[in-house]
């Protein structure tokens, strides 16, 4: 097992980052509607798991202004300077709501997103979702001059489709930039951007693909199959998706899979489920697990030690693609 990380480029960007980040939505502080999907974490809780995860190589972190209205931005800067970490010693991925606004709103609202994250600068910004009033052209389009003012670096997008996209990465070549990553759902139980067109495109346009959601919000660590009793504890979860008697039943191949090949690598299914991701399209796909707890930000980490071999890879593939919840 190699203890060294590799760093990738994202997409076609300077910024080298490793495989796998910190996904920081959980630091919401329950502030809004998005933020109470998660817990309140303890502020020493939320520097536990930000040190740890740098400790132990991980060199950049995801948010967004929807979770928990700025806190989450807010957490993460504080935990960073806790840590002792200065401007330039990492990388921050934030990004911008756009429900019920327009493009406009982007220039207006940048002072507030740098304010929570001050003093790191925002790296790679986002538009969180294609639901905005604007068109993504418009959107992208306001992004780019932020990046000529140095209010950012570099533009990406999330939940967008392979269409949105296009038309992303076409208006921000207009202004002599890229687009650099679509940050999107995807697991060994949820493989959708691999028919409806966004992997392929993202491939032939050499964007990144940023993987939330990418343990299917806990079944592939095997938790759930191995005590069923934790399922109270998942609220309105349990009777959707994944989370359905019907469809853990199907998973459960899988979910044996995982732990087979965890116990010859000497790693946790969680671990194998997220290496599956870093390595089964080259290194088109980087994940954004979040963490609770600092044994989750451990496990995190380890996923990127070792290697999955490509027949191991494929084996896997294979028993995720009969999956059908």
């Amino acid at each position: 097992m190699s203890t060294s990380v590799i760093l990738r480029k994202l997409g076609k960007s300077d910024l080298a980052i490793t495989p796998i980040g910190l996904g920081c939505w959980q630091f919401s502080k329950r502030n809004n509607l998005a933020g109470k999907f998660w817990p309140s974490l303890d502020d020493q809780v939320v520097q536990d798991i930000v040190k740890a995860s740098l400790d132990l190589g991980i060199n950049w972190f995801d948010t967004a202004e929807v979770y928990g209205n700025g806190a989450s931005e807010l957490a993460l800067s504080d935990a960073l300077q806790k840590a002792g970490k200065k401007p330039g010693e990492v990388i921050i991925a934030t990004k911008w709501w756009p429900m019920f606004r327009f493009a406009s709103n982007i220039p207006r609202s940048i002072g507030a997103r740098l304010r929570a994250l001050s003093p790191f600068p925002i790296d790679l910004y986002q538009v969180h979702q294609p639901f905005g009033f604007s068109s993504a052209s418009e959107e992208v389009k306001q992004m780019a001059e932020l990046v000529k003012e140095k209010h950012i670096r570099y533009v990406g997008v999330s939940n967008f489709s392979e269409q949105k996209m296009r038309e992303a990465a076409e208006e921000l070549d207009k202004h002599g930039l890229k687009l650099i990553s679509n940050q999107v759902r995807y697991n060994l139980l949820d493989r959708k951007i691999e028919q409806n067109g966004v992997m392929n495109a993202a491939k032939e346009l050499g964007i990144s693909i940023i993987a939330y959601s990418p343990l299917a919000q806990g079944i592939l660590t095997g938790k759930f199959h191995d005590n069923p009793e934790l399922l109270k504890g998942v609220g309105w979860r349990k009777s959707s998706g994944p989370f359905k008697p019907e469809n853990m039943k199907k998973s459960l191949p899988l979910i044996n899979m995982l732990k087979e090949l965890g116990a010859k690598y000497k790693v946790s299914a969680a671990q194998v489920a997220l290496n599956w991701l870093l390595y089964a399209n080259g290194d088109t796909v980087l994940a954004i697990p979040g963490a609770t707890k600092l044994s989750h930000a451990q496990d995190n980490a380890g996923a990127m030690k070792f290697k999955l071999k490509e027949e191991e890879i494929g084996r896997l593939s294979e028993l995720a693609g009969k999956y059908t919840g």
